[in-house]
């Protein structure tokens, strides 16, 4: 583990985000929020950060699940999930979900 996370319920952490969401760990299925297919860059599918990718519909679910690459594949639902899925778009999901991993600071966004 880094020096800039803690564990938190045996997950990382970035450090200050402790897991505010009452989201229980186990169990943990997609909440279809949109913001790890926006969010990170996925090189597999030249996708930049920030960015929706092309193959996420309208409804945020993957228009190619069934070929997904195997990132998006490997990717489990997580804290970071149950914060980031109340938020009501997908724009503001996707700035909290880069402002968890230190990718933007969206408190001094214009």
């Amino acid at each position: 583990m880094s020096p800039d996370q803690t564990e938190s319920r045996g997950e990382p952490v970035p450090l200050g985000y402790s897991p505010r969401s009452a989201w229980p760990r186990t169990g943990r299925v997609c909440t279809a929020c949109g913001a790890c297919c926006t969010a990170p860059d996925i090189a597999a599918l030249v996708k930049p950060l920030g960015q929706p990718c092309v193959h996420l519909g309208a409804d945020c679910l993957c228009g190619i699940y069934a070929e997904r690459p195997s990132i998006c594949r490997s990717y489990s639902p997580d804290w970071v999930c149950g914060e980031v899925a109340l938020l009501p778009t997908l724009e503001e999901r996707s700035a909290r979900f880069l402002e968890i991993y230190g990718l933007i600071n969206i408190k001094t966004k214009p």
